[in-house]
Parts: C-alpha cells; sequence; structure tokens
C-alpha cells in the first residue's frame, strides 16, 4: 500500500493513485479521508483494501487464485457473483472487467462511477469526510445482486471480534450469525476487542428481504439482501460504510442516525 494518511483533524476528501501491493499490486484509486483510507481497484471495482487510522486493514484482499476465505473472497460490495457476470469485486481469477471515470473530484467529495464490461451493471462510488457510499445505479434486467462485506475486524478474524446491529442493542459474539431482515434503519457494525473503533454498514432503503450474516474460517460475510446463496435486490440501493471511534452501541447508533435523519 502507498498512501498517506491524513491528520485526524482533517476535513478533507483526498483521490490519488497508486497500487494496492498486499492486494497483488493492482491498479488502484486511493481516497484518503478524515477516518480511513481506501483502495478502490480500478479495474474490478471493488475495495480491495480498507485502512483505518492505525494502518490497520479491515479487508485484507489479495488475488491469489485459490487463497479462498484467507484473500480472493475479500472485499466490498462484492455485488454480481456468476449471474451475467461476476462485477464490483477488487480483481481476482472470477472477477470481470468494469471501466470507470472520476465524475467529481473536490476537497469535500470524490465521485467515481463503474460500468460493467457488458454494460448492464452502474455502480456508483461517493467519498466523503467521514464516510462512503455505494449506489448500484443501473442493474442488468432479469438479474438480482446483493451487497456484502467480506473482510476482518480489526485486521485478523478472530474469537474475540463482535458485531452489533439494529435488531437489538446486544453485543453479539463474531461468530454468531444473524439470519432475517435487519430493522430500519438496516445497520450492522464489526468490532474486534484491541481496537478503539468500529466498522459500520448501512443500508438507506428499508425493505422486507433477508440480510444474513455468517462467519467464515477467517472471515466474515455480511450479506444485504442475501439468504444462503440467495440474491434479492432489484432496484437502485445505496450502502454507506465508514469507522465511527468508538465502541459503544449508542454512538453507532447516533452515527447512522446523522446519516439518516
Amino acid at each position: 500500500m502507498s498512501a498517506c494518511m491524513l491528520s485526524p483533524d482533517s476535513k478533507n476528501v483526498v483521490l490519488s493513485h497508486g497500487v494496492d501491493e498486499s492486494a497483488g499490486s493492482l491498479s488502484t484509486y486511493i481516497i484518503t479521508t478524515n477516518n480511513g483510507t481506501y483502495y478502490l481497484e480500478k479495474s474490478g471495482g471493488g475495495l480491495s483494501s480498507m485502512i483505518d487510522k492505525e494502518g490497520v486493514d479491515w479487508i485484507g484482499f489479495n488475488n491469489e487464485k485459490g487463497s479462498g476465505w484467507k484473500g480472493e473472497y475479500r472485499g466490498f460490495p462484492n455485488a454480481i457473483h456468476k449471474q451475467d457476470g461476476s462485477y464490483f469485486h477488487a480483481m481476482n481469477s472470477g472477477t470481470d472487467a468494469a471501466s470507470s471515470v472520476v465524475e467529481i473530484n473536490s476537497s469535500e467529495h470524490v465521485r467515481i462511477v463503474f460500468m460493467s464490461d457488458n454494460e448492464q451493471w452502474q455502480g456508483q462510488w461517493d467519498f466523503f469526510p467521514q464516510r462512503i457510499d455505494f449506489t448500484m445505479k443501473k442493474i442488468s434486467p432479469g438479474y438480482k445482486y446483493w451487497v456484502q462485506y467480506e473482510g476482518v475486524p480489526g485486521g485478523q478474524m478472530d474469537e474475540t471480534d463482535f458485531w452489533y446491529a439494529s435488531a437489538d442493542k446486544e453485543k453479539h459474539p463474531i461468530n454468531e450469525p444473524f439470519l432475517g431482515d435487519l430493522p430500519a434503519p438496516e445497520w450492522i457494525a464489526f468490532g474486534d476487542v484491541k481496537s478503539p473503533r468500529m466498522l459500520y454498514l448501512f443500508h438507506h432503503e428499508d425493505d422486507e428481504y433477508p440480510d444474513n450474516y455468517v462467519s467464515r474460517p477467517y472471515m466474515t460475510v455480511l450479506g444485504f439482501g442475501r439468504s444462503n446463496k440467495e440474491k434479492h435486490l432489484t432496484t437502485p440501493q445505496t450502502f454507506s460504510l465508514g469507522f465511527v471511534e468508538s465502541v459503544n452501541y449508542s454512538d453507532i447508533e447516533q452515527t447512522i442516525k446523522n446519516i439518516n435523519p
């Protein structure tokens, strides 16, 4: 990886270009925000690394074929998988290519839009000082998608990791699954006892589709609009994620309320 973190007091968003060495030296957009640095892989259209203030990567992707849960499956949003192509995943042996254009590049907002090579899927990335948004803007007719976080809370998946969600105020161990539809506002957040922060993921549109979380060896699998291997989303939807410098449920909840007043 090769990007300088902004100071904690900075309110800027900075776009640069480079490679994500930990992901197999893939070419990436590097977007540095107030509370993290994000590596957006240029040929696949998905995040390959998500770096917190302490330099810890909460994704841990690498493109080594056969690495499975240890690397090649990881990323965000991992939305289109083996149906009308496989798109919006950092490039691995199973990912189809997409093209991209930078539509906005200011100190408060960076927007990058990806179009699949079959021109049937379009995904929009918006980077702000405190969070990032992914919006599925165009859906291939007759097909469905999900949006997933497959990664490593605090840099490594272990039994000390945990999650909160909108379903209740309980602290759940990382190996406890959630199978059902998250209540509005639909969100889940992941933490590590060794980290002073958490990563939240928020689905802007409430629906009645399942939002499933299961742990796998070495990584999380959170899917909005997913049940087992079935995809459910069929319309344009927006999803936010970001780091919160707290491990308290109430702070995560307030962060979501600030996004969705």
